[in-house]
Formats: structure tokens, sequence, C-alpha cells
């Protein structure tokens, strides 16, 4: 791991960090958030080395980072949306959308369309990543809850 990659991640923890606090997180729930927004880049910064697709990237490290926020949500008896959210901070897409709108208002249509684009498909990996996971995480609780009653 080179040392961009490193500050990148320590960027990505005292970001989430902020978020945690602004969301008024308090105690070992902190302690979770803090860890899940280390997670989630360092493993963006891992798979980024393996994959070329980004947004498959996006994908892969919001399903794990949601199946770790169900996880811990269960374990800690907290809403998982609190750890959802934190934990994800780090992979908001905000270059892109930066340079979305950089094309936007220097009249770049072309690559106003093709930023637009890609930061589109960011945002629907990371909502599919999360949207999947929260539902295998439903129906297992669902699926042990019914074996538990029979």
């Amino acid at each position: 791991m080179t040392k961009f990659e490193i500050i990148q991640i320590i960027a990505g923890t005292v970001g989430t960090l902020g978020f945690t606090v602004l969301f008024n997180i308090r105690s070992k729930r902190l302690v979770f958030t803090v860890l899940g927004g280390f997670l989630s880049w360092t493993l963006f910064v891992v798979f980024s080395k393996f994959m070329e697709s980004e947004s498959l990237n996006y994908f892969l490290v919001a399903f794990i980072m949601t199946a770790y926020a169900e996880i811990v949500a269960m374990i800690i008896k907290s809403p998982t949306t609190i750890f959802i959210t934190t934990t994800l901070v780090p992979l908001i897409p905000g270059s892109s959308l930066y340079y979305t709108m950089a094309n936007a208002f220097a009249e770049n249509r072309a690559g106003f369309v093709e930023k637009g684009i890609h930061t589109l498909s960011l945002a629907a990996a990371l909502a599919l990543g999360i949207i999947i996971a929260t539902a295998i995480t439903k129906i297992t609780k669902d699926f042990i809850r019914n074996r538990k009653e029979q």
C-alpha cells in the first residue's frame, strides 16, 4: 500500500468521524461507525487494485459494508441506518459530482454527459449494493425467525 493510499484511508476515517459527531452518535456506536468508515475506504482501495470497474467496486463495498452495518446493528441493538449512513460516507462520489457540475457550468455538454453518467452509475451501484444486502439480511432474519417459531 502506498503512502497516498494510507493518507486516503486516514482521510476517509476522519471524514466518517466528522459525520458521526455531526449526527451526535456516542459510546460504542461511535467506535463501530468509525471502524466502518475505515473498513469501507480500505476495501475500496484494495478492490481498486484488482478491478477496473469503479462501479463494481462501489457496489461490492456498499454490499459488504451494508452487511457489516446490519450485523453491528443487531449486536448493539441499534438502528441500521446509523451505521449504513456513516460507514458509506467515504464512498460518496464527490469528485465525480464536482466534475459533472464543472463541465455543466463550463458549457461542455460532452464532458457533462460523460461525467454525469459516470456519477449516476456510481450512485446506482451504491444504492444497489445497499438494497441487495438489506434484502438478503431481511430474508435471512425472517427465515431464522420462522425456524425458531416451528
